[in-house]
């Protein structure tokens, strides 16, 4: 049994579409105040502020007489906006994150709530301080018997409401078990290949959409701000984005799931996208594959499904190195798409011999733990940590 977020699209009614926006904008108010209080804490006391400061902090806020209206919505979201901010903090400290940064109007806003704020019944949804269910549109039907734990409304720049509802999924279950291993490597012209020679097509959503943004875009730039027009004109460039990113997930949910069905195990490449994606004439096409995104589906399907997903270092010569004979070449430009090994004079497809050689590698690291990084590697260029944990520039 796992826990899973089914999300539906609603539509609200005036009156819940009003007390919504006041509830988004609470815990937006709320989230900032706490943010500004500990940072200010910090730099000037030296005093680190938790979740139980915050916490007293919201009650004497809600006494406050021009903050009355915290009183209007209900305690449950506001709460777990603390609590947001408190992990939030923790990932900072623990360098997973940067710094909290404060949320805006202009990107929408979410609510998550617990038990105690809403109720289900008959397969219909109340939310505090509403008298009528939410108007859901259920394009698919949650598990027999299943209620949801937690309740989280989200309202998306392009004027879209979403609820997603967290529920104990017991129709999970571990696939037959196959023989099949596949290594994929992932690129721009194609999205994947496989050790099996399929090349995947790369939809290129964004650029399927890239003259209307520009059109809606710049049609942005000439409004005034603080305008109507202004507002209207945010709301057509939300909507394309919208359909970009709907359609590219959609594509890599379909893929990663025909992956994880037919294959046993999935070796993949731990790519460094924040790195990568700072090359300025490859960041755009990189950003639109989702390399991250695609791994990520495939880790957590893999565990629900009873599948392996091996990700090998990144450093691997995956590329470069010869699947016949083992020979690194020293070299290999991006636009060189296939290459002669000048040992053994095998002819190959770059992508091809890179999936099938981090087939091998995946079996070498699933099997006897191998260090697959080249023994030749040189972190010559790159920031390198010394014994003491401080960093060192590079030899010239």
């Amino acid at each position: 049994m796992v826990l899973r977020a089914f999300r539906y699209r609603f539509y609200p009614t005036p009156e819940q579409e009003h007390l919504l926006h006041r509830t988004l904008g609470c815990v937006r108010l709320v989230y900032n105040k706490a943010l500004a209080a500990r940072t200010e804490a910090w730099y000037e006391r030296q005093e680190r502020i938790g979740y139980a400061q915050t916490s007293s902090m919201l009650t004497q806020w809600k006494q406050e007489e021009e903050l009355q209206f915290l009183n209007d919505v209900s305690c449950v979201p506001l709460q777990q906006g603390l609590r947001h901010l408190q992990k939030a903090f923790a990932n900072f400290f623990a360098k997973r994150a940067k710094y909290p940064k404060f949320k805006k109007k202009r990107n929408g806003g979410s609510a998550e709530l617990t038990r105690s704020a809403f109720r289900w019944k008959d397969g219909q949804l109340w939310i505090a301080k509403s008298s009528e269910p939410l108007n859901i549109r259920w394009s698919r039907q949650l598990p027999k018997g299943a209620e949801p734990s937690t309740v989280t409304i989200r309202f998306d720049p392009s004027g879209r409401w979403h609820v997603s509802l967290l529920v104990e999924d017991d129709t999970v279950k571990p696939l037959p078990t196959t023989e099949k291993s596949i290594g994929v490597d992932v690129g721009i012209n194609s999205l994947a290949v496989t050790s099996d020679g399929e090349k995947i097509t790369n939809p290129r959503h964004f650029n399927k959409h890239y003259k209307r943004l520009r059109r809606a875009q710049k049609a942005l730039s000439r409004k005034m701000k603080g305008s109507k027009n202004r507002e209207k004109a945010c709301r057509k460039v939300a909507k394309i984005y919208a359909k970009i990113t709907d359609s590219r997930t959609d594509y890599l949910h379909k893929l990663s799931t025909r992956l994880v069905r037919e294959n046993q195990t999935i070796v993949v490449e731990d790519l460094s996208v924040k790195n990568m994606v700072k090359n300025p004439k490859l960041a755009r096409h990189i950003s639109d594959c989702a390399w991250g995104e695609f791994v990520n589906q495939l880790d957590y399907k893999c565990q629900w499904y009873g599948r392996t997903l091996v990700k090998v270092d990144k450093w691997f010569p995956s590329s470069k190195r010869c699947g016949h004979c083992g020979h690194i070449v020293e070299s290999l430009p991006l636009s060189v798409r296939e290459w002669t090994c000048p040992e053994c004079g095998t002819h190959h497809d770059r992508d091809l011999n890179a999936a099938k050689n981090l087939l091998a590698a995946g079996h070498a690291v699933s099997v006897c733990g191998a260090d697959i990084r080249p023994k030749g590697h040189e972190s010559r260029g790159q920031l390198r940590k010394t014994r003491k944990g401080r960093k060192q520039k590079p030899k010239s």
